[in-house]
C-alpha cells in the first residue's frame, strides 16, 4: 500500500516509492527557484528490501507516492539452512524470509521476531 503526497514535505529518515521499491531518505537537497521554473529537489534514497542506492529530481510541488511500512512481529516456527519460516502473530499468515549468516545463530524455534512489511515484501528487521 502506498500514499501520494508532495516532493516539498517529505524530509530525510522517512520513506517514499522509487522505481517501485520502497526507500529510505537519505538525503534531500533542494533548489531555489529559478527565472523560467520551479525549485526543485534531489533526493537520495536506499531500497529497504534490496539496498540500491537511487535518486531522483523532481519539482518541490509535484506529487510522490510514500509507502506505508509497518513493523510486524513474527513467531520462528522452522528453521532450514538461511529460511527461517515465521508466522505472524497478529493474523497467523505463515511465510519464509533469508537471514543473514551472523542471526542465523541468534534464531531459535518459538522466539519472537520483528519484521518490515511494505508493499507486498517482507523483511526481516
Amino acid at each position: 500500500m502506498k500514499d501520494q503526497t508532495e516532493v516539498g514535505k517529505l524530509k530525510e529518515g522517512r520513506y517514499v516509492v522509487i522505481e517501485d521499491e520502497p526507500c529510505k531518505i537519505l538525503g534531500i537537497a533542494t533548489s531555489k527557484p529559478g527565472k523560467h521554473g520551479a525549485a526543485k529537489s534531489r533526493i537520495d534514497a536506499v531500497g529497504i528490501f534490496d539496498g540500491v542506492k537511487r535518486s531522483i529530481v523532481q519539482p518541490v510541488s509535484a506529487k510522490i507516492y510514500v509507502p506505508i511500512v509497518e513493523r510486524k512481529s513474527g513467531q520462528v516456527i522452522s528453521i532450514s539452512g538461511n529460511v527461517v519460516q515465521l508466522m505472524d502473530v497478529k493474523d497467523y499468515t505463515m511465510f519464509e524470509s533469508k537471514v543473514p549468516d551472523e542471526v542465523l545463530g541468534k534464531i531459535e524455534a518459538g522466539k519472537e521476531l520483528t519484521y518490515i512489511e511494505s508493499m507486498g515484501k517482507r523483511k526481516l528487521d
